[in-house]
């Protein structure tokens, strides 16, 4: 069945406002607006895009293919991002599969061939993706076995934030 899935081809997201601290001053600098980091904006966006139907070629929320997924949610926040899943694979920057963040990429092959499947890291071991035909957009795990034996890579094209030192 995974075989056949793979083969067919594959708003800002804000937290609340900070409430006012009780020493702080009056006005508009009282409440620092906190904005989620670009890796978790993108996830949360495609998230948005659960149940969404999968068609070849398809970019927008009336379909999705798995490269069209991840260049929707990329070109939402401003990130140019190749448009298929070989091309993704090839110009992203590598992310160690232990250092994963949510929005990184995941990477796949079905065959012996190039990437044919790409997939957004949701954060805690699952992955957002269209998966084929008379499928939507769905969440599954990254160690579903067939998706762990065709595993190819991943990699990003957001700058994740410093590690603030000590």
């Amino acid at each position: 069945m995974g075989a056949a899935l793979l083969l067919s081809a594959c708003s800002v997201v804000r937290a609340p406002d900070v409430p006012s601290l009780p020493n702080a001053p009056s006005g508009n600098a009282a409440a620092v607006p906190r904005v989620e980091p670009v890796g978790q904006q993108i996830a949360a966006r495609a998230a948005l895009q659960l149940g969404a139907p999968y068609r070849f070629g398809g970019s927008d929320p009336a379909g999705f293919d798995c490269s069209g997924l991840v260049s929707f949610v990329h070109a939402d926040l401003g990130i140019r991002v190749p448009r298929t899943a070989a091309a993704q694979s090839a110009a992203a920057i590598a992310v160690p599969r232990d250092q994963l963040d949510a929005g990184d990429l995941v990477f796949f092959r079905s065959g012996s061939g190039d990437v044919d499947h790409v997939a957004i890291y949701a954060g805690n071991g699952e992955l957002l993706h269209a998966p084929g035909r008379g499928r939507v957009v769905e969440r599954i795990r990254l160690d579903d076995p067939w998706f762990r034996a065709r595993y190819a890579g991943a990699g990003r094209f957001w700058t994740a934030p410093a590690t603030p030192g000590p």
